[in-house]
């Protein structure tokens, strides 16, 4: 029998489980992958971001008996026609078991900046979006999501985030969501709005 009180988040991405943990905030032992070294990871091989949060929570869901916590999330260019949408995070190709993330990142990146040259600035308009599944091992029980738009800048600019928030600039606050704390962009971010929406519902469960 699962148990409720322990919630595994499907990620390897120590970005994103540092801001489930902190944004939930929830009185549950929080887990990941890391529990499960035996479990072969879920292909993520959907046509939308909800098609691979939820294939990947109710699959680790039921591969370990416990609530998951799964999302996909991504980059969406105007000028790329979405892409790299549901590809973000291997846009630049497979990544191997001697790559690290940081090296992927800076590829993938890359690969959009090559793709954006000579495009004007207003061109450039793009969005984060993020999709969050909850599943028991039974059934999913929440889905959330959530945006934060921006615009590609042509260089790489700031040092804290992950993925493409060196390249992403937040015109309101007028930075990339690489120079931003972790307070900053959780209070805007595409994962801090479906976090958001994700906490209410999360917190009934665990009551109920």
């Amino acid at each position: 029998m699962f148990d409720k009180r322990k919630i595994l988040v499907a990620t390897t991405n120590p970005g994103k489980i540092t801001e489930l943990r902190a944004m939930l905030d929830a009185d549950v032992e929080w887990l990941d992958l890391s529990y499960f070294p035996e479990i072969e990871e879920i292909e993520e091989d959907g046509q939308t971001f909800i098609e691979n949060a939820c294939k990947k929570a109710i699959g680790y869901a039921r591969i370990t008996g416990q609530w998951t916590i799964a999302d996909d999330s991504g980059l969406e260019v105007d000028a790329l026609g979405g892409e790299p949408g549901v590809k973000s995070a291997r846009f630049s190709g497979e990544k191997s078991k001697a790559d690290n993330r940081t090296l992927i990142d800076h590829r993938n990146i890359a690969k959009v900046l090559e793709l954006l040259k000579g495009v004007p600035k207003e061109k450039r308009t793009a969005r984060f979006f993020c999709c969050l599944c909850l599943a028991s091992p039974e059934q999913i029980l929440i889905e959330t999501e959530g945006t934060l738009e921006g615009l590609i800048t042509n260089r790489e600019i700031g040092k804290n985030g992950f993925g493409y928030d060196p390249i992403f600039f937040v015109p309101h606050l007028n930075k990339t969501a690489a120079q931003l704390t972790s307070e900053e962009k959780n209070a805007i971010s595409h994962r801090g709005n479906a976090i958001r929406k994700l906490k209410p519902l999360l917190e009934k469960l665990l009551c109920s």
